[in-house]
């Protein structure tokens, strides 16, 4: 469950600046730091959900990813990218997760992202959701985390790969090698905007 936050923290977070939220959670400000989880929370939570197909660890892991972040604040380097950081914070306490399950817990895991759809609404059609989200959830879960990156948060290839700890050109490949994988299960059409999109990028 999000951390609760009141009603004028709520109405206030959007038009506060970040770096001055940062500077204060650097100061032990609770305030500014509860403004920040408020603006990425649902990202996150939402990201790892399509990763973990789990609510109930996607909520763990988002929850232990902003106390982290909190305790370790005062390391983020100004002028770098708060998103990608946070990301990257989820990203090694989903490794860490992977690592130390057991492997039949890992492959049940397994099983279960590939048998349940999750929403990726900004990708298509809303008639079509259900079949690229189905399509998504069978990709390898590098290819998938990259492409989710890229598709649902709108990374850049270089945020993608300080995130997963690859290079930039790694990162490309990946949404690639994940793209051409759908369009081989697909309708093409199904991603032509995304991939014009790419094409741009």
């Amino acid at each position: 469950m999000r951390p609760s936050v009141t009603q004028d923290r709520l109405d206030t977070a959007p038009d506060v600046n970040e770096s001055r939220l940062i500077l204060d959670s650097q100061q032990a400000n609770r305030q500014a730091f509860a403004c920040l989880i408020e603006r990425y929370w649902d990202s996150l939570y939402r990201w790892l959900c399509q990763l973990t197909r789990d609510t109930h660890l996607a909520e763990d892991l988002t929850q232990e990813t902003f106390m982290k972040a909190y305790a370790n604040i005062h390391r983020f380097q100004h002028g770098t990218n708060f998103r990608a950081w946070l990301f990257r914070i989820a990203h090694n306490n989903l490794v860490n997760v992977y690592r130390h399950y057991p492997k039949a817990k890992r492959e049940q895991l397994n099983d279960r992202q590939a048998n349940t759809q999750g929403p990726l609404e900004e990708t298509l059609h809303r008639e079509s959701s259900e079949l690229l989200a189905q399509a998504v959830s069978r990709l390898p879960t590098d290819f998938r985390s990259a492409f989710l990156l890229r598709v649902d948060q709108g990374l850049s290839f270089k945020q993608i790969g300080e995130i997963l700890h690859i290079t930039e050109q790694t990162a490309r490949w990946r949404v690639f090698k994940a793209r051409q994988k759908l369009l081989a299960t697909l309708d093409p059409n199904l991603l032509s905007g995304e991939a014009e999109e790419l094409d741009r990028s």
